[in-house]
């Protein structure tokens, strides 16, 4: 295996934890853990240089960027002691820069996702606002043929009823509901095990730099454009 590939062991592994997962099987069978986290670790390491090429991330090696697949049971109702996945996360570097990067590795269900997932009330606020001055703008962007071949629609909760403070009849009320701003693109097992994938990957994610510009800016200057982080 190379960096340039997610090896079939590795999904076969979330594939047979997923149908033992108890700590018996797990240590008779870390070895192909281990083997398995190893791939991750590269194919990661390997991403981080494509993204590095187009952006700036603060991650510096996979080991801080890869999530543990040991589950937290204290605050789950799932008691399940693995998860049956690989998924890791990308921030992007200081504080000029916002939004950040994730990808889920799961047999069947494998996909990447960018953008915003839990903004702070603040920054939550202040995109909302911005929505109903610039929709236009929000709207280019998200309808950009480089968004919506990538990623179709605009991702992330969002309330049920009108925020306090703006009008429920507002052209953009149900972006403006929104309480998650982020992109997903999902992909086959086909796909994640051929040998183009992290360069698909990495022009997926190229393709979310205007999203990230215009938010960036929104989020780090004031109406004047001068800083305010």
């Amino acid at each position: 295996m190379t960096i340039e590939t997610i090896d079939k062991s590795t999904l076969k592994f979330l594939t047979d934890i997923a149908a033992n997962n108890n700590r018996d099987w797990f240590q008779t069978n870390k070895q192909f853990y281990v083997e398995a986290q190893q791939n991750m670790h590269s194919f990661i390491e390997g991403l981080i240089l494509k993204i590095n090429k187009h952006d700036q991330l603060e991650n510096r090696s996979a080991k801080q960027s890869l999530h543990r697949i040991y589950s937290d049971m204290r605050f789950s109702k799932d008691k399940l002691p693995y998860h049956s996945k690989f998924d890791f996360s990308l921030k992007r570097f200081g504080k000029q820069r916002r939004g950040g990067y994730y990808m889920n590795i799961k047999p069947g269900n494998s996909y990447l996702a960018c953008g915003f997932f839990a903004p702070n009330p603040e920054d939550l606020k202040r995109i909302r606002l911005d929505i109903t001055k610039n929709y236009p703008q929000w709207n280019e962007i998200l309808q950009s043929k480089e968004i919506k071949s990538n990623f179709g629609d605009l991702k992330g909760n969002a309330v049920l009823t009108t925020p306090r403070g703006f009008q429920k009849d507002h052209v953009a009320i149900e972006l403006i509901r929104h309480k998650q701003f982020y992109l997903r693109h999902d992909f086959s097992d086909e796909e994640v095990l051929s040998d183009s994938f992290l360069a698909q990957v990495n022009s997926i994610y190229t393709a979310v730099m205007p999203f990230f510009d215009y938010m960036s800016e929104l989020l780090t200057t004031d109406s004047n454009g001068e800083t305010i982080v």
